[in-house]
């Protein structure tokens, strides 16, 4: 049991560290907040929660269907291009004037989770397989997959809390130029990520 629940913990926490969309909007908006982290947080698990029961309760093949696939990467794609190029024009009034993004910490948590196509495939392969192996031991499922859900959930909760934490009470060290730079990187990584999204549908269908 102890390996399987090490394995949970180790593969969550390598997925919730790993750059990507969601990271690129924690990082932004802890420049107002230190529990930014924790909302986004939050938001990520109202996706994640049910797409863990739908895939528990056998419903892996809508979310390796290519038409849903390609319409996720679509609309994820073009969502994440917006936001970073919203990003990017906001730098200038978020670093100097104290402003913040149009979207809450909550919100940036489901856009970035529910419009990722590649965090819902993995969790239809890779976490689908891990949760049926902690599934395994135990007898009353509903106990099962509290557990599995908690410690999950809990990895990215203190991660991403950590980060807005520690980004709030230091981004006043780094100066106008840096912060700023911090946005620009920010805002390429989600458009980055779109574009990856929109062109990678479009392969899956060609």
């Amino acid at each position: 049991m102890l390996p399987v629940l090490l394995s949970v913990v180790v593969i969550s926490l390598s997925g919730v560290m790993a750059p990507g969309p969601m990271f690129a909007v924690v990082l932004t908006k802890s420049f107002r907040s230190p529990w930014a982290g924790t909302m986004i947080s939050l938001g990520h698990a109202v996706i994640e929660i049910p797409l863990i029961l739908l895939i528990y309760f056998g419903f892996t093949q809508i979310f390796e269907n290519i038409v849903v696939q390609f319409i996720l990467c679509l609309i994820g794609g073009g969502m994440l291009i917006w936001l970073g190029v919203d990003m990017f024009r906001s730098r200038k009034e978020i670093v100097s004037q104290g402003k913040d993004l149009t979207y809450s910490a909550f919100t940036a948590g489901i856009i970035t989770t529910g419009l990722n196509p590649f965090f819902i495939l993995w969790w239809a392969t890779v976490g689908a397989l891990l949760l049926m192996k902690f599934m395994a031991f135990w007898e009353v499922v509903a106990i099962g997959l509290a557990v599995f859900i908690i410690i999950h959930w809990m990895c990215d909760l203190i991660w991403l809390t950590f980060v807005s934490v520690t980004v709030n009470k230091t981004h006043h060290l780094w100066g106008t130029k840096i912060q700023e730079l911090v946005f620009i990187a920010a805002g390429l990584l989600l458009a980055g990520f779109g574009i990856w999204f929109i062109v990678s549908g479009i392969q899956s269908v060609v």
